[in-house]
């Protein structure tokens, strides 16, 4: 995974380009009508219920668009939210606030849905020792606080990019001429290049897993689109040689059974591509 230094970069950098994005040369909506010595105050409204995320994302763009802006926190992220809470008051420059008003808006929307989904998945998992993942399939510019939002919510986080870790999918192992040659020339590769990363493979049967196996020097396998006898079979065959991870197929109606095979992981998509925004609203006060 990428370090916490680079991780606060990505977010700083999604911020600066999503101020960018909306407010180029100028607000000219409030510019034009609301005096630069104007002071305003805000609150941060639930019109619906779930997770909240994005509060200390909000802090980081308040303190963004103007350092001055104070935020006053009633809710802290990951804590269940229904209709008519206040997360916070933010008080500043009116113009302030109606600057970064949508950025704030876009963000904790979207951050608090993917945190409510992931901690519904997480709760179908309780009573074993498995664990729900994210995966790259994020939005274009928002992958570092979507993923946050999904630790939010009680998951883990996946590889962060194609960069922090090796995971070798079926082309990758199709273009290299199979499964075991895949693997030793990615060994070879990091070898090479003094590189310290962790190498996950996806098989596709059973036959894949142990050539997986025999291949040695795998931290997980990704057992993709397993049913569930299969999986179980798979599990018994890896034992502790390495992790295991399902991933495909997965829904809030399979992801407890494929818990049960005895996986340590269940990546799923879903938890970024599917999600509702969750209704909330920031309101002079």
């Amino acid at each position: 995974m990428i370090s916490p230094e680079q991780f606060q970069t990505e977010l700083q950098l999604i911020i600066a380009n999503a101020i960018r994005e909306d407010i180029g040369p100028g607000d000219y909506s409030s510019l034009a009508c609301i005096p630069d010595t104007a002071q305003g105050k805000a609150k941060l409204l639930v019109k619906d219920q779930g997770v909240i995320a994005g509060v200390a994302f909000a802090q980081m763009v308040f303190a963004f668009v103007d350092p001055d802006m104070v935020m006053e926190i009633f809710i802290e992220d990951g804590s269940p939210v229904q209709y008519g809470d206040v997360v916070f008051h933010v008080s500043g420059r009116s113009q302030s606030i109606l600057k970064a008003e949508r950025l704030v808006l876009n963000s904790m929307q979207r951050m608090s849905a993917i945190a409510t989904k992931t901690a519904h998945y997480q709760k179908l998992l309780e009573g074993t020792n498995c664990k729900v993942l994210d995966t790259r399939k994020t939005t274009p510019g928002f992958r570092a606080a979507e993923k946050w939002a999904v630790k939010i919510g009680g998951g883990e986080n996946h590889r962060f990019a194609l960069y922090d870790m090796v995971m070798l999918k079926d082309n990758h192992n199709d273009f290299a001429g199979g499964i075991s040659g895949a693997i030793a020339k990615t060994k070879q590769y990091l070898a090479d290049h003094h590189l310290d990363l962790k190498i996950i493979v996806e098989a596709r049967n059973l036959d894949e897993v142990k050539a997986i196996l025999a291949a040695g020097g795998v931290y997980r396998i990704l057992l993709d689109n397993f049913d569930y006898d299969t999986t179980r079979e798979a599990v018994k065959i890896i034992g502790s040689q390495c992790q295991t991870e399902s991933s495909g197929n997965i829904n809030e109606k399979t992801i407890r059974a494929y818990a049960d095979c005895g996986v340590d992981y269940i990546s799923s998509g879903a938890l970024t591509h599917s999600v509702y925004n969750m209704d909330l609203s920031l309101k002079a006060v």
